[in-house]
């Protein structure tokens, strides 16, 4: 279930600013990770989730869930390129679910998004 907002986020920082003080910290480590491996990508919200667009491209979302907080690289098979880093991580199709006291290592989010701006540009 996603954070209960009043109204519709419109930017990331109103979406974050919903969050539980775990939730926000983990999710603002991993935006900041993911400016950092796409600087050239802009913040934007897109099916109620922060996200990033890369030469009006998605590229990366990520959010907040009842019980858990979710990446999600929007590709399943970058996803399934990096199963193996990925193991002690809920996955499935286009998504990577972790715990807010447990965040995906940044090294491993800078080489999805790397991994997701060259699957875009081809």
């Amino acid at each position: 279930m996603a954070p209960k907002l009043k109204t519709k986020a419109t930017t990331i920082d109103e979406y974050l600013s919903a969050l539980s003080d775990d939730k926000r910290a983990a999710l603002e480590k991993l935006r900041k990770t993911i400016q950092t491996a796409a600087p050239r990508a802009e913040e934007c919200i897109s099916y109620s989730l922060p996200a990033f667009r890369l030469d009006k491209r998605m590229l990366v979302a990520f959010g907040a869930r009842a019980n858990h907080c979710g990446f999600y690289p929007m590709s399943a098979s970058t996803v399934a390129a990096f199963k193996n880093e990925l193991t002690g991580y809920e996955t499935s199709q286009g998504t990577i679910r972790f715990q807010p006291d447990r965040p995906l290592p940044a090294a491993l989010v800078r080489k999805l998004v790397r991994a997701r701006i060259a699957e875009n540009a081809d």
